[in-house]
């Protein structure tokens, strides 16, 4: 069909474009493909939803917590930035009306909240064993993670900032979790690609995203552009194209959450600092 030629064609330019841009994902599950780039913030800039405390952003205390001179906000701006004015306007605009199927599920709104209780789980980590939840937050609170995979730049840049961010999070008495869907042998590869110094679980199938609340099916368009970029199957270990939002939590150390961090635009992500400041206030 024309409308899938006129796809196939940009999406060409965009890749090109991409492989300038990041060098993210590994090189066998990406295989002759770009990494995907998708580009967040769309027009109704909608508000995110950050729930159990202020959304105005803390400031800074004492050594132990990270610098906002450039926050994560800002470098995730700047990717964007940068990387919009090398992308055809379809894919673009393709990309903005998918945040906005998504958000219009009410997806973000039905997601555990701060004062929730956090759903326990195991699941197995980069580093080879088995990690369960409770058995972290019951020493201390957890800051939960959702990142998309390692194939994402936006997540990238995430995990890059808490790994920064990691000492003030031990300081204030934090440990960090992060999950995504990819297989273990792919979160493996992440947390090494990135140096992680925190724990890196595999939630393969959305099994503990979907108990949050989380997770979303790609919209067919978005889906579309995706099969022509990566290989969420091999990265995943599954077809079902779902993915979870890039959620944040605080969970205290008798398992409630007191920070929630939601929002259907994945170029946008819980502040390192506002991390900290929610642990602090516990």
């Amino acid at each position: 069909m024309q409308v899938d030629v006129a796809y196939r064609v940009v999406v060409a330019a965009a890749r090109a474009s991409l492989i300038l841009l990041v060098g993210c994902g590994s090189p066998s599950a990406v295989s002759e493909k770009s990494a995907v780039v998708d580009f967040g913030s769309s027009e109704s800039e909608k508000p995110t939803v950050v729930s159990g405390r202020s959304a105005a952003k803390p400031q800074p205390a004492g050594d132990a917590t990270p610098s906002t001179h450039h926050s994560l906000g800002e470098k995730l701006g700047e990717f964007s930035a940068a990387a919009k004015g090398k992308i055809p306007a379809v894919v673009l605009q393709t990309f903005a009306e998918g945040i906005e199927q998504v958000r219009s599920t009410g997806i973000v709104e039905a997601a555990f909240q701060a004062g929730d209780s956090a759903v326990d789980a195991e699941l197995p980590s980069a580093q080879g064993n088995r990690v369960k939840l409770s058995d972290l937050w019951e020493q201390g609170p957890i800051v939960l993670m959702w990142y998309r995979g390692g194939w994402c730049p936006y997540c990238n840049l995430q995990l890059e900032a808490m790994q920064e961010a990691l000492p003030a999070i031990r300081a204030a008495g934090g440990t960090l979790v992060a999950i995504s869907p990819e297989t273990p042998d792919n979160a493996r590869s992440t947390r090494d690609t990135k140096q992680l110094e925190f724990v890196v679980l595999s939630d393969v199938g959305n099994q503990v995203a979907r108990q949050y609340g989380l997770v979303f099916k790609l919209p067919p368009k978005v889906s579309s552009l995706y099969k022509q970029m990566i290989d969420l199957v091999q990265y995943n270990g599954d077809e079902s194209d779902e993915l979870p939002l890039a959620a944040t939590y605080v969970i205290d150390s008798s398992g409630v959450i007191r920070y929630a961090f939601l929002d259907a635009d994945y170029a946008k992500r819980a502040e390192p600092a506002e991390i900290v400041a929610a642990l602090q206030a516990l």
